[in-house]
């Protein structure tokens, strides 16, 4: 009796499913003839118009491309913006695994442009890895800030990364020992968090600390460099990846809270001007970086993307005409290369002078004024392994600053979807089911091992040139390789001009 229940039930599921069967595929039919229809008659797509339906999965394999390219169809060495290599180093570091080769590197050494380093004949015996020394910026702000790691956290701003991303970099980056810089939209609590050294940054819609008509609120901006925890102000100019344009937060990014810190409509799409309202010239910039600096007490400098340098010389010759207290303090130098935000490819790929010309071109217009020890040089653009770092420093960077690398660590895939709330891995997204993938309390230790491990590595480096410490490499450690196949020292390239003596 049982049995013949159970039949019947079976063969009543089975005619229902298939049943359910029919119908589904009798829809599908109609959704096929439909679209071959408007694909047949429409006239803005020619592929559509030849090849109805099928023509669709043309736009699916290409947007499918990009990802199983990284995994299936490129050598270790072939992608931009970052190789499989690249990435897999960052990865190796960051979980603090062992980061060792066999058989060789499949990096090609003879290609135009690669830089390696001179080793010294008979290095100093004793330890590989020596503690770097502080650096002080802002002598003349009446908060001096020390500061001895040299590989730190660029500019992101909370709204282009998730809540959970910047928590994990607060503390990652305190047990490391490094600073983090807010990007332009505000400081949130979750930058606090960790307890890390925090550089503001004022972008030029200046989030955060903002009058309702876009100006500067000295308040508010007060009241944030009262956290002990602000340590410096930068002012920024410009980004790497869209010189001469203002940032822009997608609409759907911006929710309630991030509304509320920057100031800003919910819902909107907020766009930055292109410049400061207040500073459109050399002399602006310099009474901006005076007033803030006298405002807060804090060390105050600019970031900047260098096209040409002539506005460098025209505000070193402003220092000198106001006296080197004057002077910013520090300039972050970001390449064209640069960029972890939504920008346009023209300006992404052909705007600004990449980080190999605009850091050795500052650095050496600093020393022919006599302002290279006044004035700390911060760098940032795509240096995100060792030898990335320890090539800045040998050029005269006396920080190295990095976005992308510490989304690597955070678990970044380079799916490329930072611009559109969609990130795979919860970095770069609002949507809080895709935050749900990154565990705080997991990588901010990848946070901190990637740190140690980048600063640890350069040193290394250091070692083996037969320096004490990184920010002891020069052009002279650091070769180059040529066009014709022969390498060329970087200070034979990039020679360190000399300092008028008046100015010594």
């Amino acid at each position: 009796m049982q049995t013949s229940a159970f039949a019947h039930w079976l063969v009543v599921l089975v005619e229902t499913l298939a049943a359910l069967f029919m119908v589904l595929l009798a829809v599908a039919v109609m959704v096929v003839l439909v679209v071959w229809l408007v694909d047949r008659n429409q006239t803005a797509n020619s592929v559509l118009r030849n090849f109805p339906v099928i023509g669709h999965f043309r736009y699916w394999f290409l947007h499918l491309g990009e990802f199983f390219r990284q995994y299936l169809y490129s050598s270790d060495r072939e992608e931009m913006p970052f190789n499989r290599a690249q990435r897999t180093w960052v990865y190796r570091a960051a979980k603090n695994v062992d980061n060792t080769n066999a058989f060789g590197s499949s990096r090609d050494l003879r290609a135009e442009g690669v830089p390696f380093f001179v080793n010294a004949p008979f290095p100093s015996l004793g330890e590989q890895h020596v503690k770097p020394k502080p650096v002080t910026l802002g002598p003349y702000a009446r908060e001096p800030y020390s500061h001895a790691a040299f590989f730190n956290i660029s500019a992101m701003s909370f709204g282009a990364l998730s809540a959970p991303a910047v928590r994990a970099l607060s503390i990652g980056a305190a047990k490391a020992g490094i600073w983090m810089d807010t990007g332009e939209g505000g400081l949130a609590p979750y930058h606090l968090e960790g307890g890390c050294d925090i550089i503001f940054e004022i972008g030029t819609a200046k989030y955060g600390v903002r009058t309702p008509d876009g100006k500067l609120d000295d308040q508010k901006l007060l009241a944030i460099c009262a956290h002990p925890q602000v340590k410096m102000v930068s002012i920024k100019l410009g980004q790497g990846a869209k010189p001469g344009m203002g940032g822009l937060l997608p609409g759907v990014k911006v929710t309630p809270e991030i509304a509320a810190i920057r100031g800003i409509p919910v819902g909107e799409d907020s766009q930055s001007p292109n410049r400061h309202l207040d500073i459109g010239n050399v002399t602006e910039l310099m009474n901006a970086v005076r007033h803030i600096r006298d405002l807060t007490g804090k060390p105050t400098g600019f970031k900047a993307v260098m096209g040409g340098l002539d506005w460098i010389d025209e505000l070193c010759e402003e220092v000198h005409r106001r006296g080197i207290e004057s002077a910013p303090d520090f300039i972050i130098v970001d390449g064209s290369e640069g960029g972890t935000g939504a920008a346009p490819q023209t300006l992404m790929e052909g705007v600004g002078l990449p980080l190999r010309e605009s850091l050795p071109a500052l650095v050496n217009t600093l020393i022919r004024h006599g302002l290279r020890d006044r004035i700390k040089v911060i760098c940032s653009g795509k240096c995100i392994t060792a030898y990335d770092v320890a090539w800045a420093l040998s050029m005269g960077a006396d920080f190295v600053n990095s976005a992308r690398g510490f989304m690597l660590a955070l678990g970044c895939i380079q799916s490329l979807q930072c611009n559109r709330n969609t990130c795979p891995t919860g970095i770069t997204t609002q949507n809080t089911k895709l935050q749900r993938g990154l565990v705080v309390t997991d990588k901010s230790e990848r946070v901190y091992h990637y740190a140690k491990n980048v600063m640890q590595e350069v040193g290394i480096i250091a070692h083996s040139c037969g320096v004490e410490e990184p920010r002891q490499l020069d052009r002279t450690h650091c070769r180059v390789m040529g066009d014709d196949g022969v390498s060329v020292p970087l200070v034979k390239l990039f020679p360190y001009p000399q300092t008028p003596a008046s100015r010594v």
